[in-house]
């Protein structure tokens, strides 16, 4: 996420569950999808040539969400969410996904080998998202030379911690463990 928090936008009401429960990853990826399609809120956001922008969203049920610009040729590097459900939507250009389709153990490593075939890859252009489970490992990428993209994002619950992770190869690298306060 984000190194520094921005302001925050309100959502329409109904954007969100009423109840008191956590939303399901399903239910983050239909929020953000219709966050998507609020064009004036999407308009809105500051684009920086040189590096991501974003504005922090109430989501449902008590959620962390984020509207988020990326200028041509930028990425967050191989991280997780550690133990919040989460879904993204490009809600303009696209963005690719890299991520691993096992689950990696939790704490007590520095270092994997991964085995072959885990890898994933998918290009996500306006309207397309994902939803995504516990302790996903990916890596978010606007791939243009040309043209930003701008996405929505949310979490349940809002981030706890974001693990970051070098890659060569087959070999993943635990490197940093980062918690809210270090994004403010």
């Amino acid at each position: 996420m984000p190194a520094q928090a921005g302001p925050t936008a309100t959502v329409p009401p109904g954007s969100g569950r009423s109840g008191r429960s956590a939303p399901t990853a399903a239910e983050l990826l239909e929020f953000a999808r219709r966050t998507a399609d609020d064009a004036e809120l999407i308009a809105s956001l500051p684009l920086d040539p040189e590096g991501r922008t974003w504005v922090r969203l109430d989501g449902p049920a008590g959620s962390e969400a984020w509207l988020i610009g990326w200028p041509p040729g930028t990425g967050t590097g191989w991280h997780d969410h550690a133990d919040s459900v989460g879904a993204f939507l490009t809600a303009s250009g696209a963005l690719r996904e890299h991520s691993l389709a096992a689950r990696l153990p939790t704490d007590g490593w520095k270092t994997l080998e991964l085995t072959e075939g885990i890898d994933r890859s998918r290009t996500l252009t306006a309207g397309r998202g994902r939803a995504f489970g516990r302790h996903h490992v990916h890596e978010v990428l606007n791939e243009s030379t040309t043209e930003h993209a701008v996405s929505v994002h949310a979490y349940y619950p809002p981030l706890p911690r974001i693990r970051r992770y070098s890659r060569t190869g087959a070999v993943l690298r635990l490197e940093q463990t980062e918690v809210p306060e270090d994004w403010q």
